[in-house]
């Protein structure tokens, strides 16, 4: 299957085509032509399967068909939970828009406001926001949502993670009743079923991924280390391996300007980013990690989630996570569209249950290996477990509750069993395949 073959314009192909992409990843052939028939849309989309592509490119097929926003008009909204992966969204809208006559706009907390007024007082096609600025800028009146088609709620899990569900609650009260909802999600939690109850009407449900598995192409390893010798062993580790652009999780804000601090001392261009640094310091830091100008990018969770860099190769969890769904999460961040990755792990004796308890959830024993000069008295425990059994990727159209008792069960068609994807009345448990996309073939 080709891009071509799900009802984009030629204008959006030829975008698709100028960043070396060819074939979608399952999350694209499956949503884009779902969304594209207006219907709505639960998928659950792990980091780094292309889900991001999976709503833009539909959503600005429909809205190029259109009558084009006016002053103060917003026809799509889409939601997410933190500045970062409100500004990526932004980049992908405008990147596979290029060549169409709509305009977007991103707002997000932390910047001067008026530019951000006087942008939306001119209207805009698409509008991504996080919750809080949102909400400020309609309590302002420059935000009219009278003429809203579509609303999304990208990464909705950690929106209701981050307490956002009141804000959620409140945006939802003043958009009109007719719209198409798309929710994206890592995962269909009780609590994302709960949201969308009162969200989606009859969504095609999506799920191409099984919940709290790695990438195949993401080789882990755990190096056992005295908890005061974890810094000295990620400098060692970085220098010898020669890594230049390596992604390092901690717990806290003040752990990772400690380890950003200590590795500067020693020689390695670091730099932190976590919710008390300004969005202009968290920009500058992200962008140089990028262009290469910075080596080492230490991150909490919160600041790291949504980060879409192309070929990164090494992930450490400088700290465990103290929940096990997370470490999925962070390593994500490498091993994505095909390319493959390295997600390292320093565990001291304290966190041996946490590694327990996430080589349960992922349903394997990660391998152990030892640095000489670092090694700890005593192993860390073990254990074998047995293999997963396969998975196939599935979409499924939950049953319309008056429409059963004359039609029966109804399924949806399953668009894409090739390639490699991520991841409610209450329908079917989903088991999704356990692809990911192929190298330059999934946008």
């Amino acid at each position: 299957m080709s891009f071509a073959n799900l009802g984009l314009s030629a204008q959006i192909l030829d975008a698709v085509t100028q960043q070396g992409y060819t074939t979608p990843s399952p999350i694209q052939a499956e949503a884009i032509p779902a969304v594209i028939q207006g219907k709505d849309v639960m998928a659950a989309a792990q980091t780094g399967t292309g889900k991001t592509a999976g709503f833009t490119l539909p959503l600005l097929q429909k809205l190029s068909q259109g009558q084009r926003a006016q002053a103060n008009q917003v026809r799509a909204l889409v939601l997410t939970p933190t500045r970062e992966l409100a500004a990526q969204v932004g980049e992908s809208v405008a990147l596979y828009g290029r060549n169409l006559p709509l305009t977007s706009m991103v707002v997000f907390g932390g910047v001067n406001i008026k530019p951000q007024i006087a942008g939306l007082r001119r209207g805009a096609d698409i509008l991504v926001a996080t919750p809080g600025r949102l909400l400020d800028l309609y309590q302002q009146k420059v935000i009219n949502f009278k003429r809203l088609e579509i609303l999304v709620l990208d990464e909705a899990d950690r929106m209701l993670d981050m307490g956002f569900i009141h804000d959620i609650k409140k945006v939802l009260a003043v958009l009109p009743k007719q719209r198409q909802n798309l929710l994206f999600s890592a995962t269909f939690s009780d609590d994302i079923r709960k949201l969308a109850k009162g969200l989606v009407n009859n969504p095609v449900e999506i799920s191409v991924a099984p919940r709290n598995t790695t990438a195949a192409r993401i080789e882990q390893w755990v190096y056992p280390v005295d908890k005061t010798r974890k810094a000295p062993l990620l400098g060692q580790l970085i220098k010898e391996n020669d890594w230049k652009q390596v992604l390092v999780f901690t717990k806290t804000k003040h752990g990772a300007n400690r380890l950003s601090q200590n590795l500067e001392a020693n020689g390695l261009k670091a730099a932190a980013i976590h919710g008390n640094k300004s969005q202009a310091a968290r920009t500058k830091a992200l962008a140089g990690f990028k262009s290469g100008e910075i080596r080492i990018l230490v991150a909490t969770d919160i600041a790291a989630r949504g980060l879409d860099i192309d070929q990164l190769p090494h992930v450490v969890n400088f700290d465990l996570p103290n929940v096990s769904e997370d470490y999925v999460h962070r390593i994500g961040r490498t091993g994505r569209a095909g390319a493959s990755g390295e997600a390292i792990s320093l565990v001291c004796h304290e966190d041996a249950k946490l590694l327990q308890d996430i080589e349960k959830l992922i349903n394997k024993t990660i391998e152990r290996k030892t640095i000489p000069g670092f090694e700890i008295s005593t192993e860390l425990p073990t254990k074998n477990f047995a293999p997963a059994k396969k998975q196939t990727s599935q979409t499924r159209r939950p049953r319309n509750p008056n429409a059963q008792k004359q039609q029966g069960n109804r399924s949806g068609s399953n668009a894409n069993n090739s390639g490699n994807g991520a991841q409610p009345s209450k329908p079917a448990t989903r088991r999704p395949s356990r692809h990911r996309p192929v190298n330059k073939t999934a946008a």
